[in-house]
């Protein structure tokens, strides 16, 4: 059985402002170890349940936060970007099942840090007529790989958010949100407790669970944060214009969407 654990921050029991989530200051090198202790609970939980293997993929902001030497040794990690398939990098070895730590609810949502891929840039995306976050776009994109999401752990709106998109999933809710900066939070050793033994609990379920497909050609539909940004996204001929913010464009695949999103998140980089 081989496993692959996605790990981001602001889900993290104990997370709740955007100076643990950013680095240059001590709050982040809190963070990112209260990030990394999440992320060897579930690769605990994942050998427990007898996983043969294990990719832990580090995904927040420059992909590169969790210390190698931290990490639980049995598992192989997954840092550095650009990549192509970002959070769920690794999935292209052939896993068996995803689990997705520390996650947290989409942008303009009411969960704690609550964004999308990039909170200077974008304010909300749909594939179709559902509004998705990180958990549901590379969830998808996991799909396509034949791989399963299995397991996620985050605060109460993060949960309530994909609970429909992933039905035979087990979460572990590590905090309830009570604004976008605030919160109560699980202590690091329950949370960690509780990840450990919910992956565990997934992945022995795993059978249960079925790939999240989204068929055919994706329409996705992207708000920008600005008419600025959207002047920027559309130097993209690909891209139509719906109104100020809103832009639209067709791909043939989740992956190929996700590739072009995190493109033009790379690209508002150029508006800092």
């Amino acid at each position: 059985m081989k496993v692959l654990i996605s790990t981001d921050i602001e889900g993290v029991a104990g997370v709740y402002h955007h100076e643990q989530a950013r680095p240059g200051n001590p709050e982040y090198e809190r963070a990112r170890l209260l990030m990394t202790q999440e992320a060897n609970a579930a690769i605990a939980g994942a050998f427990d349940a007898g996983a043969t293997e294990v990719l832990v993929n580090d995904s927040h902001g420059g992909f590169r936060n969790m210390p190698p030497d931290v990490l639980d040794a049995r598992a192989r990690v997954v840092q550095g970007k650009p990549r192509y398939l970002s959070m769920v990098a690794g999935v292209e070895e052939g896993v068996d099942a995803v689990c997705m730590v520390g996650y947290h609810s989409r942008a303009q949502g009411r969960g704690i840090l609550a964004h999308t891929i990039n909170s200077f840039a974008f304010a909300g995306i749909w594939l179709g007529d559902r509004e998705l976050g990180e958990a549901g776009l590379y969830g998808a994109l996991a799909g396509e790989y034949g791989a399963p999401v299995v397991m996620g752990s985050g605060d109460d709106v993060f949960i309530a958010e994909n609970r429909s998109l992933f039905p035979h999933a087990t979460f572990v809710e590590t905090k309830k949100a009570t604004g976008f900066n605030s919160g109560v939070s699980l202590s690091p050793e329950q949370s960690r407790l509780a990840i450990r033994a919910g992956v565990a609990e997934a992945l022995a379920g795993r059978t249960k669970a079925s790939p999240l497909v989204f068929k055919g050609p994706q329409v996705v539909t992207l708000r920008t944060q600005s008419p600025m940004m959207a002047d920027l996204f559309c130097q993209w001929p690909s891209f139509e214009r719906i109104d100020g913010v809103t832009l639209r464009f067709t791909a043939d695949t989740v992956e190929a969407a996700v590739r072009m999103l995190n493109c033009c998140s790379a690209m508002s980089s150029m508006l800092r």
